[in-house]
């Protein structure tokens, strides 16, 4: 009976395996198995897939990226010194054990990425903490991957954080407190008379949870879980984690500091896969436009709602790799960079490739098992899978 319930959840990997195959290979690419791969349970898997992955789920042409950044992106730009300051204080957010030299390289990278990101896109502008998501999706694609990425993301689902002012980043957080009132009413009380407001949850939002989470592997699961959802998913998580701790909430003192430093601290044991399953019923039971009838909510558009569909629509159209390996055939080439992007993170500087190898060592059991499954059932399988 025990090997049974084992070989259970490694088949259910292994098709989901065989799943995102097949997706990523039909002509156009079935983004909707994509999409619902990275929602599933254990999202999807490994960062060799989400190398696949990540591109389709977001319409990057992984054979058309931008150049890698020269050293002229830093003279007289206006953000350069306040990335700089943000990027020298997120050293936890890289691997541990990881030699300077390398985390030097990879926060090289971060600040390139960011500056370049912002040059091409005048009309977003920077805010602290939107080096920690870009850290993690450097940390998973490389530098020029990284760059087209972010490009897409900043325009679509962190586009209201990107504003000038604050405005549109409090209009999203004014989402989190009417679900909680429609699911749990005397939660909402109770945080009502405590005058605790939303504050607790800006980190969580515009960081994609990525400044409180200690574990790579539970930032990459929400970031499949983002990347696949509408762009007010992360409040949705918000709300799924609040209700989870419900009991502890309404045993504070009904007062704004000791509600807040509650909500504040995100426990490290979180159930991750239980509060995706919540928050997209949540979803489902309160979608946005349910919730923007709310007063409150009609006073503002959200860029990142009202262009959703639209992108959505962009993503279904597009070709698979190894068409897009064809059309690239006999085009010139930029010269091979620490990112190449239709590969893994291999590095030709020896610094990268080391500080890719201290990530995977940080990766956590679980991780290194399902790598261990997938070669188990079968290294040609594995390698038809990434070619």
């Amino acid at each position: 009976m025990m090997h049974c319930s084992l070989r259970k959840p490694e088949s259910k990997k292994k098709k989901k395996l065989v799943d995102i195959h097949q997706a990523l290979n039909v002509d156009p690419v079935d983004v909707e198995t994509l999409r619902r791969s990275a929602i599933s349970e254990g999202g999807l898997l490994t960062d060799e897939i989400r190398r696949k992955v990540w591109p389709k789920l977001l319409n990057v042409n992984v054979y058309n990226l931008p150049p890698k950044p020269g050293k002229d992106i830093r003279e007289g730009h206006k953000d350069y010194n306040q990335v700089l300051l943000d990027v020298q204080r997120s050293l936890r957010r890289f691997p541990h054990g990881m030699r300077r030299e390398e985390r030097g390289v990879l926060q090289e990278q971060l600040i390139n990425v960011i500056l370049y990101v912002l040059q091409r896109n005048h009309q977003l502008h920077y805010y602290q903490g939107y080096h920690d998501i870009v850290v993690t999706v450097l940390l998973v694609v490389g530098e020029r991957m990284a760059i087209a990425l972010m490009e897409i993301l900043s325009s679509h689902h962190l586009r209201d954080f990107m504003d000038p002012t604050m405005d549109s980043t409090k209009h999203i957080l004014n989402y989190l407190m009417p679900i909680l009132e429609k699911v749990r009413p005397e939660l909402h009380s109770f945080m009502q008379r405590s005058e605790v407001g939303t504050i607790f949850a800006l980190s969580w939002l515009i960081t994609w949870y990525g400044h409180v989470l200690s574990k790579f592997r539970h930032t990459v699961r929400l970031y499949d879980f983002f990347l696949a959802s509408h762009p007010l998913m992360p409040v949705y998580i918000a709300a799924a984690i609040v209700l989870h701790r419900v009991k502890e909430v309404m045993r504070c003192d009904c007062d704004m500091a000791s509600v807040h430093q509650l909500l504040s601290k995100i426990p490290q044991d979180l159930p991750y896969e239980v509060l995706i399953v919540q928050a997209e019923e949540l979803f489902s039971h309160y979608p946005p436009q349910e919730l923007a009838k709310q007063a409150a909510l009609q006073l503002r558009k959200s860029i990142a709602i009202s262009t959703f569909q639209a992108f959505q629509m962009a993503t279904s159209r597009q070709r698979p790799d190894a068409v897009l390996r064809k059309q690239f055939q006999g085009k010139p080439r930029p010269p091979p960079t620490n990112a190449e992007a239709a590969t893994p993170l291999v590095a030709a500087n020896q610094l990268v490739k080391m500080a890719v190898w201290g990530l995977t060592a940080t990766l956590g059991a679980a991780a290194f098992a399902v790598v261990n499954s997938a070669v188990e059932w079968g290294p040609e399988f594995v390698s038809q899978l990434f070619p």
